[in-house]
């Protein structure tokens, strides 16, 4: 790992694939990085398939990849029989919650990537335990940028049966990224950590409001415990 110091406001790392505790270790909250290496995409599709339903994982994925990204790509046949990714975009990783600890314990994913982070009680108990960290999107619109790092679709499973979107991939990447370390492993979280300052004084901005009318995944009355 590589550690470039190319701001004085963030630290920029470059993490070599499968990442070791090592590495792991020395990434900092709210630093950027970018991975190098064999990244697998996988979320509920897969989950159910693997953990729910039995179904044998198609690879080896210890010996391969202990990097997990939660997203959908826009992959595209091309003239060699294979595939081209244009773009790749990272979907909310809280609704997978349920799936994680079975995962992990399965594949040895050390690094799960996607948007909108877990649940900060995952970070605690789900993820520092078993060596595992988050990376997070930054912000919207970079699908593009993160698909100039894929350099090529070693393989792809199940995707007749479950589709692009949920299908596994097995992407080679260089410099992929950038990514901002949302926990380490202690299981403290960037997110959290911001929260609790909003939180704070959020009771002053929504006082007086109605509760909500749509009633979306992860409504509540109190703001404090929406997950967005």
């Amino acid at each position: 790992m590589v550690d470039n110091n190319e701001s004085d406001e963030i630290k920029v790392f470059h993490l070599n694939l499968p990442a070791t505790t090592e590495d792991i270790s020395k990434l900092e909250l709210g630093s950027a990085v970018y991975l190098t290496g064999v990244v697998y995409t996988a979320r509920e599709g897969v989950y159910k398939k693997v953990l729910e339903n039995g179904v044998p994982l198609p690879l080896d994925l210890r010996s391969i990849s202990n990097v997990n990204f939660h997203c959908s790509p826009a992959a595209a046949p091309n003239d060699e029989g294979g595939y081209n990714v244009g773009a790749v975009t990272a979907t909310a990783s809280f609704r997978f919650s349920k799936w994680i600890p079975g995962w992990l314990e399965r594949t040895g994913a050390r690094i799960l990537i996607g948007k909108g982070g877990m649940p900060a009680e995952d970070y605690k108990k789900i993820l520092a335990p078993s060596g595992a960290i988050y990376l997070t999107t930054v912000g919207y619109g970079t699908g593009a940028l993160l698909g100039r790092g894929i350099k090529r679709v070693r393989d792809v499973f199940w995707l007749d049966e479950l589709g692009i979107a949920q299908a596994m991939w097995v992407f080679d990447v260089e410099k992929f990224g950038p990514f901002i370390v949302e926990s380490d492993l202690q299981g403290n979280s960037l997110f959290a950590q911001h929260g609790e300052v909003i939180n704070a004084g959020i009771e002053k901005l929504y006082a007086g409001l109605k509760p909500p009318a749509l009633h979306r995944y992860g409504e509540t009355d109190d703001r404090r415990h929406e997950v967005m």
